[in-house]
């Protein structure tokens, strides 16, 4: 028998989407020893003894019914979620209304009562500890955070050793807005205290077992637990220890002078589901979330946010996603938005911006600094004049990149600009950059030692200036050293009244085609059944004009 125990009595956690009352779980106690061994020796005395024909059969099933064997030293008992089983000591002690103090000990002092009426009490030794007794809120007390035997409890184990973890219902103000704040920016040091505690929504029961001698049962001091169970709002199942479904049962020594050792097996017997259920299931639950998206559409409502007629409305997520090839590292770049004429943006819409400072690391014979810094933009573009039949210019996005020491010297790596996309959707971009250089070392030594470069006065001078009006902008002169590159990730989105207008008229025209298309093979048809009634009136009116005679001799012939 020992060789067949369980050891593994660890906790386990399951999964269900089926509610939690239709669990049902059974649980097997017996007695191996003492009395149970004591009573099968005096069986195998007693079958050695009626062999002999020394004593009669009748007197040691008077001995072996009086030592040992009673059906109290086996039960099974089915339990299910949240099923409140009495134990001896609770029907002592709540059998007497003076000793009920709470509404829930009256409740078991009038369940008490009708079981002892009906005599249908089906446990003696099985009994359960339900998720409102005082045990549960014992153990959730007493329950140790840490392992030591000696150690202090801190302030966090003392607070989530007096959480009541339940279901709690959320109240919800005038719409949709808690009354709480979800957000304290400036929480005080008592605020951490009271609201640093972990209260997740969790439903215990524990099976218990009154292990106590026969005729002693109802003492405190003989009462084990057998299963503890723990359901969250999540459908999380957490049983300890687990099923026995392949394994052997388990074992619990008792303490005390006799020390009696009992073995018990725990097993789930839900019922499961017919393959109609599961079918009527499936049916429920897709009906269910088909209402759930209905009721969300209806609160997004129909009706899409469109720009006004004649605006393009032109929305940039975009990213810096690296920069690579410079010559120092701490790099971070300055950017802004050049909107060209007929674009605009609304007043809080901010067209600059500066990245973080990124150090760089070493990707092949490169150095490449990972910024992944995202910005966005939104420009509408209107065109006054309707006649000009030239494209419209899109915005620019100039940038410039800068590097820091830590001696808090900074130095212009490079210029670039890039051009917004014509196109919608997805873009990756690198644009490569420059930066102006003065003639002689002494610049560089400054470069080196002091910090500080040549910078342009106006960075759009990378591309053509705006106010620039002329035909040829020359740069004669102008001295510059090719510097590294900058990669861009570009997600665009342009919204118009336009282009619904040309879908529609895209269709309607497809519509008439078709319309005309049908016409013709219907007039088609008719033009060749005509064709073939005219023949055929032709044919008659030869065939009438023929004499008789030769008629009758094409008839035999």
């Amino acid at each position: 028998m020992a060789e067949s125990w369980s050891s593994d009595a660890g906790e386990s956690v399951y999964r269900s989407r089926d509610s939690v009352k239709n669990l049902k779980i059974r649980v097997r106690i017996q007695l191996i020893t003492s009395t149970t061994v004591f009573s099968q020796k005096i069986q195998e005395q007693a079958t050695e003894q009626r062999e002999k024909g020394l004593i009669e059969l009748s007197t040691f099933n008077t001995q072996a019914s009086s030592a040992g064997g009673r059906l109290d030293d086996e039960e099974d008992v089915t339990v299910g979620w949240q099923e409140k089983l009495f134990s001896q000591f609770e029907l002592d002690l709540f059998r007497t209304e003076a000793a009920c103090q709470s509404p829930l000990d009256r409740q078991y002092h009038n369940e008490i009562l009708q079981l002892e009426k009906s005599g249908t009490r089906k446990n003696h030794r099985i009994f359960t500890y339900t998720d409102y007794d005082r045990y549960t809120n014992l153990e959730e007390h007493c329950h140790s955070v840490t392992t030591p035997e000696m150690h202090t409890p801190t302030f966090l184990a003392e607070r989530m050793s007096n959480v009541r973890r339940r279901r709690q219902e959320r109240r919800i103000a005038e719409g949709s807005i808690p009354k709480s704040r979800l957000i304290t920016w400036d929480p005080s040091e008592e605020f951490v205290k009271n609201n640093h505690v972990i209260n997740t929504p969790v439903q215990t029961m524990h099976i218990m077992g009154d292990l106590g001698p026969y005729g002693k049962l109802g003492q405190r001091e003989n009462e084990y637990v057998l299963c503890t169970l723990r359901v969250d709002s999540n459908g999380v199942i957490t049983v300890k220890p687990d099923f026995n479904s392949c394994k052997g049962p388990y074992r619990l020594e008792t303490e005390g002078e006799k020390q009696d050792l009992w073995s018990y097996v725990v097993e789930n017997v839900s019922l499961s589901m017919s393959r109609e259920e599961q079918d009527h299931e499936q049916r429920v639950h897709k009906d269910l979330y088909i209402r759930h998206k209905e009721y969300l559409n209806s609160l997004v409502g129909q009706d899409f946010e469109m720009p006004p007629p004649g605006i393009l409305r032109l929305l940039v997520n975009g990213e810096i996603v690296s920069a690579q090839g410079y010559e120092y590292d701490n790099l971070y770049i300055h950017y802004f938005f050049e909107l060209p004429n007929n674009w605009s943006s609304q007043p809080f819409q901010q067209l600059s911006g500066v990245t973080q400072t990124c150090s760089t690391r070493s990707l092949g014979r490169e150095n490449v600094a990972y910024f992944s810094y995202p910005f966005s933009c939104e420009a509408y573009f209107r065109k006054e004049d309707e006649s000009e039949g030239s494209d419209p210019q899109w915005p620019v996005l100039y940038f410039k990149v800068l590097s820091l020491d830590s001696w808090q010297r900074y130095r212009t790596e490079g210029y670039g600009y890039l051009v917004i996309p014509a196109t919608p959707g997805c873009h990756t971009l690198t644009c490569a950059t420059w930066r102006p250089v003065q003639s002689g070392t002494v610049a560089e030594l400054r470069r080196f030692f002091i910090g500080g470069s040549p910078e342009l006065e106006d960075i759009s001078y990378t591309r053509v200036p705006g106010t620039f009006k002329g035909e040829r902008l020359s740069r004669f002169g102008f001295r510059s050293e090719s510097t590294g590159s900058v990669t861009f990730k570009l997600h665009c989105i342009q919204h118009s009244r336009a282009f619904i207008d040309v879908n529609t008229l895209r269709k309607r025209r497809r519509s008439v085609l078709d319309r005309l298309g049908g016409f013709s093979q219907q007039s088609s048809i008719y033009n060749v059944l005509d064709a073939f009634q005219k023949a055929r009136r032709r044919m008659q009116e030869a065939r009438e004009s023929l004499p008789q005679d030769l008629l009758n001799s094409t008839a035999s012939a």
